[in-house]
């Protein structure tokens, strides 16, 4: 196919609103083509002891170091300036290094091999069997970083990963493959194409498993795909992620806390917190110490370094977002801080904006939001607070803050979350490398793990190898099986 006729989409800058890239989209054959070469190459490298397949992402680690930099500023570019962007390179060799680390040990504890507990003359040895092709469909919020957790346990695990960056965000592909490509044993099983949601659809139909982070209606489309292939899907879907405050609870300490889980890049992260549950005691002045730390979170429109809160990464969700604080206010709810899109320099920001007044017949208490909003409502008993967190279709993190961890704790375990923080928010990073979790509800599907050393498990399939030592059992005498 020649250049000139090749489909292309254009790519907006969040921070200038400038169409500033054009991403061409890759055919269903060019998928196919290279699904089929990483498959090929798989054979290889799922057959190379871990011991190998470790030395080699050791050799990828020091590539990444000599261009973390570089691959932070194209995160950077594509987001529109998260704080986290412009470390996502060094996240990534955290990332790679951790599974240096922690690879062996999860499969090995994963692992059995000894006599059979029911029939003690038997072996029992198990063996990995990883999925030969992975593909992973990525978001265009945190857009390498997500994408990257669940490829490099799937590469450790000895499968080939095909995968796809958000159409919104592709900046970051070009630098992170420079290092792949140095590593060519790595190169030939992890690979990229570019497009839409019909590129995602030809990535499914080539795949063993897929992975994909992103809305609950692509979510599902996904699962139906995958299913009519019977083959297995993990879906991160997003949040709606509560916050009870008890009237014990330092106002301090609760309002920093709840200030940043709620409008931490800009608030698009999917375990953001989106509702706020306090008690009715210390309603009014929790509200105005967030207000008044609320307005002196700085926009980074000037300096994309040195704000505290970047442009919307993808433009429509500045509508999504004023959509749901309009049916709020038509419904009740007060605007006391924030609360309209500014475009700056071309870029769209929303100042953190406090909303009270809300109940659960409002989009914004219901629906995901994904921007700088924090909608707080009062409440009279932990009875009911445990019930109005509960009441969502989410389930992806919860957070408690209370006077103390004795009383937080009997309130978190009620909350129906995959990962529930207390005396804090935003505290999933805390789980890598130490334990995984599950979601509840529409926040995730597939079961098993994401983080914690036992997401390598996604990724293979475990397969029993039994020996009998003893002498076989004769169909001619075996009257006796089964018999105490």
């Amino acid at each position: 196919m020649a250049d000139s006729d090749r489909r292309t989409i254009p790519v907006r800058n969040p921070r200038t609103g400038a169409i500033d890239f054009a991403l061409p989209v890759a055919t269903a054959a060019e998928v196919a083509e290279k699904a089929a070469r990483l498959r090929r190459n798989q054979k290889a490298w799922g057959e190379k002891p871990l011991a190998a397949r470790i030395g080699v992402m050791q050799r990828w680690l020091g590539e990444v170091a000599k261009r973390a930099n570089d691959i932070s500023e194209a995160d950077a570019v594509d987001t529109g300036g998260c704080h986290t962007s412009y470390i996502q390179g060094y996240i990534t060799m955290g990332n790679i290094g951790g599974w240096i680390e922690d690879a062996q040990g999860a499969l090995d504890k994963a692992g059995y091999f000894g006599p059979s507990k029911a029939m003690p003359s038997v072996e029992v040895r198990t063996q990995f069997v990883p999925y030969p092709l992975v593909s992973v469909i990525g978001p265009w919020n945190a857009p390498m970083m997500l994408v990257l957790l669940d490829a490099i346990p799937a590469l450790f695990a000895g499968c080939a990963v095909l995968i796809k960056p958000s159409e919104v965000t592709p900046r970051w592909i070009g630098p992170l493959f420079e290092t792949v490509a140095a590593v060519p044993e790595l190169a030939g099983v992890f690979d990229y194409v570019q497009g839409d949601g019909e590129t995602g659809q030809h990535m499914i139909e080539a795949a063993d498993l897929v992975c994909f982070t992103g809305s609950v209606p692509t979510g599902r489309k996904i699962a139906v795909q995958c299913a009519q292939r019977l083959i297995p899907c993990f879906l991160e879907l997003g949040g709606k992620d509560p916050v009870i405050v008890t009237e014990t609870a330092d106002l301090e300490r609760a309002t920093t806390a709840v200030l940043r889980g709620a409008v931490h890049a800009n608030g698009m992260v999917c375990f953001s917190v989106e509702r706020i549950y306090v008690a009715e005691t210390i309603h009014d002045a929790f509200v105005a110490l967030l207000v008044e730390k609320a307005q002196k979170v700085r926009l980074n429109s000037d300096n994309p370094r040195a704000g505290h809160s970047h442009p919307f990464t993808f433009a429509p969700q500045a509508g999504i977002v004023e959509k749901q604080l309009a049916d709020a206010v038509a419904k009740g709810a007060m605007i006391l801080t924030g609360g309209k899109t500014e475009e700056i320099g071309g870029g769209l920001y929303m100042r953190p904006t406090v909303v009270t007044g809300v109940t659960h017949d409002m989009a914004l208490m219901q629906d995901e939001t994904f921007g700088p909003i924090l909608p707080v409502m009062a409440f009279k008993t932990i009875e009911e607070a445990i019930a109005l967190a509960n009441d969502t279709s989410f389930g992806l993190t919860a957070n408690v803050i209370a006077g103390t961890e004795a009383e937080a704790l009997p309130i978190a375990e009620q909350v129906n979350a995959g990962s529930v923080f207390i005396q804090d928010t935003f505290l999933t990073f805390a789980k890598n490398r130490t334990v995984g979790s599950t979601a509840f509800g529409n926040s995730g599907v597939g079961g098993g793990a994401r983080t914690g050393p036992e997401a390598i498990l996604r990724y293979v399939r475990r397969k029993a190898l039994l020996t009998q030592h003893g002498e076989p059992a004769d169909i001619q005498n075996d009257h006796h099986l089964g018999k105490q």
